[in-house]
């Protein structure tokens, strides 16, 4: 049997949300579904994305949603859902400041943080559904977040604060300055940054505003780990970043209470378990890889992939974001083969090691557009080498896919290191 013939005959139908049963199925009682994208710039990824995740909040009271976003700016998102009165989630997710604002500010997201707030007036206060940010980048945000919940609130941890505060600012506003800095200098901002850690968290209430507190002060934590990481190249940077991401999860896990379920979606290079790719070569895991070793069959990782279309993307970090071309996938890569089934759309639901058709197992370059893209590179990159099976447990396959709608332009070019591989 030829390999088109194989994919063809594992190729669940793809038109509607009903057709999302058989992945509900393998869900089952699994407490984390971590749903990727194969770019941030894709309307079909967040769009299927959030058709799974309604029917897991709805059908299987999913209680969470992490995203691959800052902490601060998701968290009036969450308010924005989940509290009578509150601001419109539109208003909410316009406010995204730091590039690139597509990944979060653009319609679909809207469309489904709105769905988030009716499913949630109709839940009690105490059952509804949050939509929280995991990533590391917002260390001055959150560091100022920290500072004004302690003015109010803590006073006898404002020291520790401050002192967290003034170190940073000795090297100016941009992350970047103090990362650089640190090859030159013996001292950093660790030792601040555990201390006010270590008040913030001993002193905060177990509600949500404390934990929120607690979480902004973890990501200073994170960030400063980050940024002295980055510099010094290599793949802890992006080590220390996905194993935060997977310490929040955790974290939310925890104060949702026992049993509590949750969501993650972030890019496939996150979600996707790093061991059946190149990455773990390198020295690198990633959330995927994280989230399987801690909680074993509780976690069920989804990824997605395209054939050709358009994307939003930039040509560097910081630049203006604009629709690209997507050009047809490179010959023998896993897009390739798909493409070659001819089919326009489809689900796969990944059998068990030993009973699945080969073609799961067989490694294939497979496509990841990061926020910053460069459609005339795809000869040399923007591909990992995967193993499809041991990657993901359910794929979801798109032909062709389409731009996703930024609810306004990028704000002024801002200097911020970028991530890798391919600001992912």
């Amino acid at each position: 049997m030829t390999a088109p013939d194989e994919i063809r005959r594992s190729a669940l139908p793809l038109a509607a949300p009903d057709d999302l049963d058989p992945l509900l199925e393998r869900v089952g009682d699994a407490r984390y579904v971590l749903i990727g994208e194969a770019s941030h710039g894709t309307q079909n990824f967040y769009s299927w994305r959030a058709a799974l995740t309604c029917r897991l909040i709805a059908e299987k009271g999913f209680r969470f949603v992490g995203v691959e976003g800052d902490w601060p700016d998701c968290d009036r998102v969450h308010r924005s859902v989940t509290r009578d009165g509150a601001e419109d989630p539109y208003d909410a997710l316009y406010g995204f400041a730091r590039w690139p604002t597509f990944m979060w500010a653009n319609e679909e997201v809207v469309d489904f943080c709105r769905w988030l707030r009716r499913w949630n007036e109709s839940q009690p206060q105490g059952r509804r559904c949050g939509f929280h940010g995991l990533d590391v980048y917002s260390l001055w945000d959150s560091l100022r977040a920290v500072r004004r919940y302690a003015l109010r609130h803590l006073p006898e941890q404002l020291d520790a604060v401050l002192g967290a505060l003034l170190c940073f600012e000795a090297y100016g506003h941009d992350p970047q300055q103090y990362g650089l800095a640190m090859r030159l200098l013996p001292d950093s901002c660790e030792k601040e940054v555990v201390g006010m850690l270590s008040a913030v968290s001993a002193a905060a209430p177990q509600d949500e505003a404390g934990f929120a507190v607690r979480q902004n002060a973890e990501v200073v934590a994170g960030a400063e780990e980050y940024y002295r990481a980055m510099v010094r190249g290599g793949p802890e940077s992006w080590n220390v970043r996905d194993v935060h991401m997977a310490d929040t999860l955790d974290r939310l896990a925890g104060f949702y209470g026992d049993g509590a379920r949750g969501v993650v979606w972030a890019h496939n290079t996150h979600v996707g378990d790093a061991r059946a790719t190149d990455m773990a070569a390198a020295g690198m895991t990633n959330l995927g890889q994280l989230a399987r070793e801690r909680h074993g069959d509780d976690v069920v990782l989804v990824g997605f992939g395209t054939y050709e279309g358009t994307v939003v993307a930039a040509e560097r970090w910081g630049a203006p974001a604009q629709v690209m071309r997507v050009p047809p996938a490179r010959s023998a890569s896993l897009e390739s083969l798909l493409h070659a089934t001819g089919l326009e759309r489809a689900l796969f639901v990944v059998p068990p090691a030993g009973r699945r058709p080969d073609w799961y197992d067989r490694p294939a370059s497979h496509r990841a557009i990061g926020v910053v893209y460069r459609p005339d590179r795809e000869r040399w990159g923007n591909y990992v080498p995967t193993v499809l099976g041991r990657r993901y447990d359910a794929f979801l396959w798109l032909d062709r896919s389409e731009a996703l709608h930024p609810l306004h332009d990028e704000p002024p070019e801002e200097e911020e290191l970028e991530t890798f591989p391919t600001a992912v």
